[in-house]
C-alpha cells in the first residue's frame, strides 16, 4: 500500500469526510460492478453499494493491512450483497429444476472464459435464478471455496457444488440461446 493510500485510510478512520469521498470515488466503480452481479436490479445494486460503503467506513479499523485493501473491501461489499439477498422477499432460494440435464461436457468450460466480463454477460446472469447466480459469482468471480460458500449461505457443500454445476449449464444455455436467437 502506498503512503498516499495509507494516509487516506487513516484520515477515513478519523472520520474525515473528504478522505471518505476520495475513497468512494476511487473504488465505487469497481464495487458497483460487484454489486450489479448480486443484485436483482440496478436500484438494488445502488442500495447495496451505499450500505457497503457505510459498513466499510464503520469497520475500517478491522482492516489490518494484511493483503490488499481492495480485496478486503470487496469481501465487505459481497457480504452486504448477500445479506441484502437474504432479506428480500422469500430469501435466497436455490432452484431445483427437474428433467433438465445440467451436466457439462469436458469441452464446455471454454464458454466460461475468465476474461469475459461484459455487460451482456451480466444481463444474462440476471436471467438466472438467484441461487445459481449467487453461487456462480462466489465461486468463479470471488474465488470462494465450496466450504466458504456453504458456510456463508447456510447450505451444504454438496448443494454448493450442484448449484455451481447447474448454474454453469444454465448460463451456457442462455449464452447459446442469445447467440442463436
Amino acid at each position: 500500500m502506498t503512503d498516499f493510500q495509507q494516509n487516506i485510510l487513516e484520515r477515513c478512520k478519523s472520520g474525515d469526510r473528504q478522505a471518505q469521498r476520495q475513497l468512494y470515488e476511487h473504488f465505487s466503480g469497481k464495487m458497483f460492478a460487484v454489486c450489479l452481479r448480486y443484485a436483482n436490479s440496478r436500484h438494488d445494486a445502488e442500495d447495496v453499494l451505499q450500505e457497503g460503503f457505510v459498513k466499510v467506513y464503520r469497520d475500517l479499523h478491522q482492516f489490518r493491512g494484511e493483503g490488499s485493501f481492495e480485496g478486503w473491501m470487496r469481501r465487505v461489499i459481497v457480504n452486504v450483497a448477500l445479506q441484502n439477498l437474504r432479506k428480500q422477499k422469500g430469501g435466497l432460494q436455490f432452484t431445483e429444476l427437474e428433467n433438465v440435464d445440467y451436466k457439462l461436457s469436458d469441452t464446455d468450460d471454454s464458454v466460461f472464459d475468465e476474461n469475459e466480463k461484459g455487460a451482456a454477460l451480466i444481463k444474462l446472469m440476471h436471467k438466472m435464478p438467484t441461487g445459481f447466480r449467487t453461487v456462480l459469482n462466489l465461486y468463479v468471480l470471488e474465488d470462494y471455496s465450496h466450504q466458504e460458500i456453504a458456510d456463508e449461505l447456510g447450505i451444504s457443500v454438496g448443494t454448493s457444488k450442484s448449484q455451481l454445476n447447474r448454474a454453469k449449464a444454465y448460463l451456457k444455455g442462455l449464452l447459446e440461446k442469445s447467440l442463436t436467437g
